[in-house]
């Protein structure tokens, strides 16, 4: 079973993301990679998201979406504008190129989230085994 929700990156619906991804298993991020002016404060948001004490651990699917368009940041450009190749990330992450329009990437970015809560779900039930 998977519950999806939708929530907007308009400035006032901000504020509502905090009450959607507590004790969530997983978070999709898209950012739009046509406006590469946007990514500081994209990169803003996302550390905000991730850094909450909730969040810790939780696996982020970025897609670098928008890549259909010409002169859109990479996947790899995007990674590096958000800060998500630094060390010390609070969650695991992958950076997928996507195009909403096309469908590219969508498939196989959300295989590796599904992977990566996979993988927390085992670690948790084997750490709550040990206690």
């Amino acid at each position: 079973m998977c519950g999806v929700w939708d929530v907007g990156g308009q400035d006032k619906l901000r504020p509502l993301w905090r009450s959607y991804t507590r004790r969530t298993d997983g978070i999709v991020f898209v950012v739009d990679c046509a406006e590469s002016e946007r990514l500081e404060e994209a990169r803003v948001e996302l550390h905000k998201i991730s850094r909450m004490a909730e969040n810790q651990g939780v696996p982020v699917l970025v897609l670098a979406n928008k890549q259909d368009l010409p002169g859109a940041a990479t996947a790899g450009d995007t990674e590096r504008a958000l800060g998500l190749h630094e060390p010390g990330s609070p969650c695991p992450y992958h950076v997928q190129s996507s195009s909403a329009v096309s469908g590219h990437g969508l498939q196989q970015g959300l295989e590796r989230l599904y992977h990566m809560i996979a993988k927390r779900q085992k670690l948790l039930r084997h750490q709550k085994r040990k206690r």
